[in-house]
């Protein structure tokens, strides 16, 4: 009988070593494409500031419905299906954009398209690494998928730039068109492999630590961050290319020096997992929103190269602390992971949209106001920052244990 055990739990760590593989690989591909698709728009067609925010609105826009559905749909018909449904628009829609580059209703097309099918894969992975988890179990995983996918991101925005330049415009769609073939080829190798594994029997589960309203509360508030910190990301990434040119920075340097604040994050990510005096703290939360405002806008309007680099190192960390709280939370509170992943995945859509379109909206209507765009997404952080600390405030009280 203990054989038996000893074989299920070694068949199920390989399937989620698998799930991690998975998730790697997904996280580089869409960082590449993704990230740099504002470079290739910038040079393939001249874009500036404005129409990329623009782009960066309409994916965000799009993101939201996109994640939920993708969410419920793996929670109803099977993670797996829902990610060979994901991978297969993805490589279809890369596959149109490769063939469309010269057109730029072509690249727009694919580029929205690639964004729902995202939306079929973050759910159902996020939900595969923590289903049937402890508590302990459940700090473990997530920790492990966060550096996992930020550290993949993390170089794939570093090496994206020299890609770009050394192997031209179109290897932005060909060689993440090759993950995702790789991607939707695993996938189907471990679903195989995940009906015939023996199943472990639930571990009953220890009380919960914390009271059922602090940790309702600490979701929304998670929930209410991990936008503001995407409003934050999406609009950098963004206006990165123009930061890039007033800095004369070049492609490959661009990928460079404007890929620190991943690494950052990275960093975050590790000491976040290992160190758990975070977990339903309101004042490590609060420390990383007001971090976010002050990084972002140093960022966005740096006067040199050191200014950039220092002010990304406090925005990964920032956003490492917001992204890992949403994540955590949302595996935690509940048991349907796969819906709660898309709400996960819906929240950092609604801050895909906001920012962005605040950013082009300002400088269409102050055209001659360079910085309105950069000082009126800052303005919505403040007011994400004040929404917080009222959720903090109305129903979130400390524990006494955790009040120290």
């Amino acid at each position: 009988m203990e054989t038996g055990k000893q074989n299920a739990a070694t068949a199920q760590r390989r399937l989620k070593c698998g799930y991690f593989i998975l998730e790697g690989l997904n996280s580089f591909a869409f960082t590449l494409f993704f990230y740099y698709f504002y470079f290739f728009m910038q040079q393939q067609f001249g874009f500036g500031n404005k129409v990329n925010l623009m782009l960066a609105a309409a994916s965000g826009l799009i993101y939201v419905p996109a994640a939920i559905v993708g969410g419920r749909f793996a929670q109803r018909a099977g993670y797996f299906t829902a990610l060979k449904l994901g991978f297969a628009i993805l490589i279809a829609s890369l596959a149109a954009g490769w063939l469309l580059m010269h057109s730029v209703a072509g690249c727009t097309i694919a580029m929205l398209m690639a964004t729902v099918g995202i939306c079929f894969a973050w759910p159902p992975l996020e939900a595969m690494v923590s289903e049937g988890e402890t508590y302990a179990g459940l700090q473990k995983n997530v920790g492990i998928y966060n550096v996992v996918w930020a550290g993949t991101s993390a170089l794939a925005y570093f090496t994206g730039g020299a890609m770009l330049e050394k192997l031209g415009l179109h290897s932005l769609f060909l060689v993440p068109l090759i993950f995702f073939v790789v991607q939707l080829a695993l996938t189907v190798y471990l679903e195989h492999a995940a009906e015939s594994a023996p199943r472990i029997e639930p571990v009953k589960e220890a009380p919960h630590p914390h009271s059922a309203a602090k940790t309702r509360s600490f979701l929304r508030m998670a929930w209410l961050s991990n936008p503001c910190a995407y409003i934050a990301i999406n609009t950098l990434i963004a206006v990165m290319p123009t930061v890039a040119k007033r800095l004369e920075l070049s492609t490959t340097l661009a990928g460079f020096s404007c890929s620190v604040w991943c690494f950052a994050r990275l960093a975050a990510f590790f000491g976040f997992w290992f160190w758990t005096g975070w977990h339903y703290r309101f004042r490590w939360l609060l420390g990383a929103f007001l971090t976010l405002v002050a990084s972002f806008t140093a960022a966005v309007l740096a006067p040199d190269l050191a200014v950039l680099v220092a002010a990304q190192l406090f925005f990964g960390v920032a956003i490492g602390l917001i992204y890992y709280s949403s994540l955590f939370y949302s595996m935690d509170v509940g048991e349907t992971k796969g819906e709660h992943g898309g709400i996960h995945e819906a929240a950092i859509g609604l801050g895909n949209f906001p920012g962005p379109a605040i950013g082009a909206i300002t400088l269409q209507v102050l055209p001659g106001f360079a910085n309105g765009g950069v000082l009126a997404v800052s303005g919505l952080l403040s007011l994400g920052l004040l929404a917080l600390v009222s959720i903090q405030l109305r129903g979130c009280k400390p524990d006494v244990a955790q009040a120290s």
